[in-house]
């Protein structure tokens, strides 16, 4: 691990818990232009740890600290996720730079990360989550292309391949974590990106009915 401390945190609300654990993409064209970034005090945005293509891992915010990577968001009841969660950049373009699936050996850095973390702070599986599904209505990251399904077997958040009887879509989403205030369209991408990264149609169809109440 490469110390690269960033200016870019204060402190936690005092008695905050560290209950969430937010995966992103640097959506950004090079590792070094994200990690520029993330440092640079005119940006006012950090997150605690940068996970590079080849493994490389990169401290820029010391994980007590509360780091600038979640913005508006919400999951499960909570909102702004900054004061309670840890934030991993994962190295990436993202869809605006030429969006490619994670290479192998960044998949296994980000996994023994997130162990490490989930072993220091009581994080249950269900927070461990994508800046698309906690802010669905501005965020696409990590994307369709990241493997939580295998991530998850590692010991890494949650998956199932369950499938239910279909339900009120916009209920079960909102039972699941999802802030249903916002856009309806929005949301359900951000859940099929997440659980049925096949199917993106942004619309209530039976397979993502049903996806949504196995998922519940």
């Amino acid at each position: 691990m490469i110390s690269a401390p960033s200016p870019n945190f204060d402190d936690r609300p005092a008695g905050a818990p560290i209950d969430h654990l937010v995966l992103h993409y640097t959506g950004m064209q090079t590792a070094q232009a994200a990690i520029d970034r993330l440092r640079d005090p005119a940006a006012k945005v950090s997150a605690h740890y940068v996970v590079d293509e080849d493994g490389t891992v990169y401290a820029l915010v010391d994980e007590q600290k509360r780091a600038w990577h979640a913005g508006v968001s919400y999951w499960r009841g909570v909102r702004q996720l900054n004061d309670r969660s840890i934030g991993i950049e994962i190295v990436n373009p993202g869809h605006e730079w030429g969006y490619r699936a994670f290479p192998k050996v960044q998949m296994l850095a980000v996994r023994d990360l997130c162990l490490g973390i989930l072993h220091r702070h009581p994080i249950p599986p269900r927070n461990v989550v994508g800046h698309s599904d906690i802010a669905p209505d501005r965020k696409q990251d990590p994307g369709e292309l990241f493997d939580w399904q295998w991530l998850a077997g590692q010991g890494v958040g949650f998956w199932t391949d369950a499938v239910g009887e279909p339900g009120d879509l916009m209920q079960d989403l909102a039972a699941i974590g999802y802030d249903t205030s916002l856009p309806e369209a929005a949301v359900i991408t951000a859940f099929q990106r997440r659980f049925l990264p096949e199917r993106l149609t942004s619309v209530a169809d039976e397979a993502t009915l049903k996806r949504a109440a196995g998922v519940l």
